[in-house]
Formats: structure tokens, C-alpha cells, sequence
């Protein structure tokens, strides 16, 4: 059984138009991200995880996403290895990303 806790989108949605500010990292390329990202959302590639470690608080909740939940479950796995504890994966990713987007 997967260790990884999952969020939908429309989780994330209803939390974000109820003004909650919610830490999300998205994991994918630039040129990925340069299609759209969540607002709000700072781009950390996968790859640069480790070098960034200090970007991510250990304990606050902090959603991860990529383009459809493989790279960000990985993300993920790899802080619960590090003991992180409050870490969960969009479902989906932003193929399942129907909300707001903003280009960078």
C-alpha cells in the first residue's frame, strides 16, 4: 500500500476560492511549466529537489504536482523518505487541472 496521501483538483480548487493559501510545487520542466502552472504555485524541477531541500517546510502541507501525478508521486515518495510528513500528490496533475492558470 502506497505511503502517498492524494488530493483532487477540486480539493485544491474549493481550498484555493476559500482564500486559503496553500503551498504547492510543481515538478515538471520548464517548458512544461511554460504552458501554464497554478497560481501561486513555485516551480521546483524534480530533478532539483535535492539541491532545494531547504525551500520545503518539513512539516506544513505542501502539494506536489507534474504534468499527469507519476513525477509528483515520486517527489513525493522520495520527502516521506527524508521524513518529511505532510506532503500530497495532485491526482491527475494538471491534465486533471481544471482551474485558473497563469503563464510564466
Amino acid at each position: 500500500m502506497s505511503r502517498i496521501v492524494n488530493i483532487l483538483s477540486q480539493q485544491v480548487q474549493e481550498r484555493q476560492q476559500q482564500g486559503e493559501k496553500l503551498r504547492i510545487i510543481d515538478v515538471r520542466e520548464q517548458e512544461e511549466v511554460a504552458q501554464g502552472i497554478i497560481p501561486g504555485a513555485v516551480h521546483i524541477r524534480l530533478s532539483e529537489l535535492p539541491n532545494r531541500l531547504s525551500e520545503i517546510d518539513k512539516s506544513a502541507e505542501t502539494i506536489f504536482v507534474c504534468r499527469g501525478g507519476n513525477r509528483s508521486s515520486m517527489a513525493c515518495e522520495y520527502l516521506l523518505d527524508l521524513g518529511y510528513t505532510n506532503v500530497k500528490n495532485l491526482m491527475g496533475g494538471m491534465n486533471g487541472w481544471d482551474g485558473p492558470i497563469e503563464k510564466r
